[in-house]
């Protein structure tokens, strides 16, 4: 951990009047560890599990609306609560509070290690349903899927202190969301109602965006994408969430729904300029793997009208409206003029290939009978082609070259994910 993550741990600490517990001696700048004993606390002054989780969700609520300060001491203190946890002993567990405050400790990213000290201690005094809580929640945070849905999903989460309600339904909700999504759903809604303005609503929010694109409720889809960028644009995990949105935009064919593609539009005005152009660019590129090619060229679209003076998003957004516009008869020839007035020097290397490929397919277009898609085709081909992961130009009855010329396109191109960053929420 870094001095600054310990200042950071420390300050939160002090703020619930924990900071007579011990805490270590100011450590020399030049030595960012941070020993377990110089966090163990005093015999005479150690805080409560409830004191101690309380103090870790305030940290985490303001990573939330964007404290990077935060979110470098969550690592700190989440270090020293650990140590105070599993030192505690026997008699502090004879209370169900404290036992609910572990579990719900460890669903905030503490020590499973917790939760497994209190079950090798045959607590007489813990509760059979918090028994199976503490198994279930151990299940989850461990893996152990099938273990964890047998144990959580039928708790009766209005039996439950507000908080530690809403965290299992977050649990509960990624159980079902394979399976039932609507009940994923439905969950989601729960726990941002139990924990409106704190972490846990936020990273409800971002996997009940991804949840309602998946089952086709639009409207459901644009209130939280708003909600989202309203309340939470500025947090921490704001990337994981526009990942989840570019993703999500690629499953929608916008060409069948213009008023949807507007209401994004407006939607997505909550955004800086250049958030929204990368986000309309990365949607666009993976539409057309998708297949979505009228989504792909509106997508496109949106992006140029932000690359103004950014001429590598500029050409960006280029490239993928003349790949997705190579299949349509009528504007093929405009499409291969753009794509080779291309600078090429400025794409990244899987746009490169991109435009390689782009180029070939539009080779083989021009060579089919007529120079141009069967007229008969014509009617399925803006929706169903592929360009460049591109295209399923052909049906069965095309040389067999052909179609294994096309699957080698599509799986040389690089996957959206690898246009975007990874950011793993915290959030459990």
């Amino acid at each position: 951990m870094t001095v600054n993550g310990l200042r950071q741990a420390a300050f939160a600490l002090a703020l619930l009047g924990m900071s007579g517990t011990a805490i270590a001696e100011p450590m020399p700048e030049t030595d960012p560890v941070l020993s377990a004993e110089s966090v163990r606390p005093r015999n005479d002054s150690v805080p409560k599990p409830v004191q101690m989780l309380r103090t870790l969700q305030l940290m985490q609520d303001q990573i939330a609306v964007g404290s990077t300060e935060a979110h470098i001491g969550q690592r700190g203190l989440l270090t020293i609560l650990n140590t105070r946890f599993i030192g505690l002993g026997p008699d502090v567990w004879t209370d169900r509070r404290n036992v609910r405050a572990a579990i719900a400790f460890v669903l905030s990213g503490g020590s499973p290690q917790i939760l497994r000290k209190l079950l090798e201690m045959g607590n007489p005094a813990l509760a059979l349903e918090d028994r199976a809580i503490v198994e279930g929640t151990l299940a989850y945070v461990e893996g152990r899927e099938e273990e964890a849905k047998s144990k959580l999903m039928a708790l009766d989460l209005a039996a439950l202190p507000p908080m530690l309600a809403a965290q299992l339904a977050l649990v509960q909700s990624a159980l079902f969301v394979r399976t039932d999504a609507k009940r994923s759903s439905e969950l989601l809604d729960y726990v941002r109602l139990q924990a409106p303005g704190t972490l846990l609503e936020e990273g409800a929010l971002r996997r009940q965006v991804f949840v309602a694109s998946q089952t086709g409720d639009m409207d459901k889809f644009l209130a939280l994408t708003s909600n989202y960028l309203r309340r939470y644009r500025h947090s921490v995990y704001a990337g994981n969430f526009r990942q989840r949105l570019a993703s999500a935009l690629t499953r929608i064919d916008f060409g069948n729904d213009q008023v949807l593609f507007e209401g994004i539009v407006e939607v997505l005005k909550d955004l800086e300029r250049e958030v929204r152009r990368d986000l309309y660019l990365l949607a666009a590129r993976s539409s057309i793997e998708q297949g979505h090619t009228t989504s792909a060229r509106m997508l496109a679209d949106e992006a140029r009208k932000l690359s103004d003076g950014d001429t590598t998003s500029a050409t960006r957004a280029k490239l993928y409206r003349a790949a997705a516009m190579i299949v349509a008869p009528e504007a093929i020839d405009a499409a291969v003029a753009d794509l080779e007035s291309i600078d090429r020097s400025v794409l990244l290397e899987s746009d490169a290939i991109l435009l390689h490929s782009a180029l070939s397919i539009a080779a083989q277009i021009r060579q089919m009978p007529s120079g141009q898609i069967a007229k008969s085709q014509k009617p399925s081909v803006p929706d169903t082609v592929i360009p460049a992961a591109p295209a399923r130009i052909a049906d069965a009855r095309q040389a067999p070259e052909q179609l294994e010329t096309l699957s080698k396109v599509r799986n040389s191109l690089s996957r959206i994910d690898k246009l975007i960053k990874q950011q793993t929420p915290t959030v459990q």
